[in-house]
């Protein structure tokens, strides 16, 4: 949903992820709403494997446009995504394991906060050069409806 950018913090002088509404979508209330949203979400999480978000700035609006924009500002996570790295062919098993139990726990870390991403797939994980894996985009997520237990209770890894 979002257009992301390469950035620099001159204040904390570190390269970060800018995340912004593209402007066909600034006008889209349910769009604007969705982005707050992921921005909201990502904060209340805080784990090695999902890209960390540093903050949510407000945009002066564009020339004419009348409608300011938000930027996430997130960690910016050098690599390929896993579709990239999937597009060299299938993964010996002694690599799949450590990528798998690293989104395993990313994603264990999310729904012990309620947090259900509903976009995960393959260029959704970036994979850093150290083999560290991020989870990214949780744009589509949203928070579990409580049916009487947590989603920690309902979804344990053993």
């Amino acid at each position: 949903m979002g257009e992301v950018y390469r950035a620099r913090d001159t204040k904390l002088k570190r390269d970060v992820a800018i995340k912004v509404l593209p402007p066909t979508f600034l006008g889209d209330a349910d769009r604007r709403s969705r982005f707050q949203r992921e921005a909201e979400l990502l904060a209340t999480l805080n784990h090695p494997n999902i890209a960390a978000v540093y903050g949510l700035e407000d945009v002066e609006p564009s020339a004419g446009s009348g409608r300011a924009a938000g930027a996430l500002v997130m960690e910016l996570v050098e690599g390929e995504t896993l579709a990239e790295h999937l597009a060299g062919g299938r993964l010996p098993l002694g690599d799949a394991i450590p990528i798998a139990r690293q989104i395993i726990d990313a994603l264990e870390a999310a729904h012990d906060k309620g947090i259900v991403h509903r976009d995960l797939k393959p260029a959704n994980i970036k994979i850093a050069p150290d083999g560290t894996v991020k989870v990214l985009d949780f744009g589509l997520a949203k928070m579990a409806e409580s049916q009487g237990s947590s989603p920690s209770s309902r979804c344990r890894r053993r």
